[in-house]
């Protein structure tokens, strides 16, 4: 365990300090400023925004007992995308901002945060009531996704041709380079939530034995499942805002993690984190390489590796 464990966080490391430095040559004082002030920064967003979607990812499978549970199949992505879509196509037409991702950001993490709320908490709503199976409200998740992502096709066909494009781009999901200053404006939403999930997980290790286990442990087992629904959405949005949906990262991370090391969640837990960044950096790594001279949108790559997975997942479980 403890060896697997090593290989995995030197992989995650060895990812995320190479990923700099591999690309065009960099020479010059010129070759400085896109190493530190752009190629850096970006590695560390990959970083970040890899580790919180997976940990929300380890922690909603955890709560819903599935492993196909992840921000993008229970509605979280779906209505944070939804929410940032609003800001970015609505907001220039209401004079609230520039139609530009990074001019808006502060707009378009408020909308994107307000849309995982209101999908989100519904479900954590039904969720906390205890009146409902866990497969009922990853199916609901699901539903709203669904309309979610038709409103959000809608609202960006109503759209003037300058928002589309900028629409389009940011909804294919990526990772900005604009040195540090949204890394920074990242940090306060993303840290409180990748502490708070952490402290909950003795509360979803007991989970894994089941409801009744984990209410005869001293789990209140409704609130953890809303505290970990409504904190999750809040990093999520917090990433969409940012990045756009960058999807299936939290589906195929915890899975990679939970194969090589197990359920337990006092493991699973920090290594997803750990893993994410490591794994999101190599997809942003791999954009840049598949295609010399153009730029795959990482959105585009975890898309590519997490629709099999998810497949690979259904027909796994049915076969069980």
């Amino acid at each position: 365990m403890k060896a697997k464990i090593a290989i995995l966080c030197a992989v995650s490391l060895a990812v995320l300090a190479l990923s700099p430095f591999v690309g065009a040559p960099l020479e010059g004082e010129q070759g400085r400023f896109i190493l530190w002030q752009l190629r850096v920064p970006r590695a560390l967003m990959a970083a970040l925004v890899g580790g919180v979607l997976s940990l929300v990812g380890a922690c909603f499978q955890t709560i819903f007992a599935n492993p196909l549970a992840a921000p993008s199949t229970v509605g979280t992505t779906a209505g944070a995308t939804l929410g940032a879509l609003v800001a970015l196509v609505l907001g220039p037409a209401l004079g609230l901002s520039s139609y530009a991702a990074t001019a808006a950001l502060p707009l378009t993490a408020l909308a994107a945060f307000a849309g995982a709320m209101i999908v989100s908490l519904p479900i954590a709503a039904v969720a906390a009531s205890g009146r409902a199976r866990v497969n009922d409200v990853l199916l609901a998740g699901v539903a709203v996704s669904l309309a979610a992502g038709a409103l959000a096709t809608g609202l960006q066909y109503t759209a003037d041709q300058a928002a589309l494009q900028t629409a389009l781009l940011w909804s294919l999901g990526h990772l900005p380079q604009v040195g540090y200053r949204d890394l920074l404006m990242l940090l306060p939403f993303v840290v409180p939530v990748v502490i708070v999930l952490l402290l909950q997980t003795r509360a979803l290790n007991a989970l894994l034995g089941g409801e009744q286990r984990a209410f005869s442990q001293g789990v209140d087992v409704p609130r953890v499942r809303a505290l970990t629904l409504g904190i999750g959405a809040l990093g999520v949005a917090a990433c969409v805002a940012l990045c756009g949906p960058i999807a299936f990262v939290g589906l195929v991370v915890p899975h990679i993690v939970r194969l090589a090391l197990g359920p337990n969640r006092r493991v699973m837990l920090p290594m997803s984190l750990i893993v994410g960044a490591g794994f999101l950096a190599a997809c942003d790594l791999g954009g840049r390489l598949i295609l010399p001279g153009r730029e795959l949108p990482v959105g585009v790559i975890t898309a590519a590796l997490g629709a099999p997975t998810l497949v690979w997942l259904i027909i796994r479980g049915n076969r069980a």
